[in-house]
């Protein structure tokens, strides 16, 4: 398996977000917390440039406002919720028996290290496979 995010698996469709936020159900390690929903193929507009046989998840990730005032914080952060799940990803997917679209927060204003943020993070996705056998 390829550890990348490519474009494809970016979360940006306001329609899949809407969904995640009104139908999503959550799973939460401190101070992380995931959000997902099964979502059809039509949704996808990518799917022309991909086999459609493969799994597919899409991922967008969130740092609040409210906890972090400062730009650079916030983007400190995201960059390493989106590198913990680039190189975890595949305890995501290896059970996946339909696309999901993935929404994932920090949700604190504790600065903890990016260590603790992987072991969280490899917990939650555990969390998250034992919930949805």
């Amino acid at each position: 398996m390829k550890f990348t995010y490519p474009k494809h698996e970016k979360l940006k469709s306001k329609k899949i977000i809407d969904t995640l936020f009104s139908e999503g159900q959550s799973v939460s390690k401190y101070p992380l917390r995931l959000v997902y929903v099964p979502i059809s193929k039509e949704n996808y507009i990518f799917l022309k440039n991909i086999n459609p046989e493969l799994d597919h998840i899409q991922m967008g990730v969130s740092v609040s406002k409210k906890y972090f005032k400062k730009a650079v914080d916030r983007n400190y952060f995201k960059r390493v919720l989106r590198e913990c799940y680039r190189i975890h990803k595949s305890i995501l997917i290896e059970k996946l028996d339909q696309p999901h679209a993935f929404m994932f927060f920090y949700q604190t204003k504790d600065r903890i290290s990016y260590q603790e943020i992987e072991e969280k993070t490899i917990q939650l996705f555990e969390k998250f496979q034992t919930k949805n056998k």
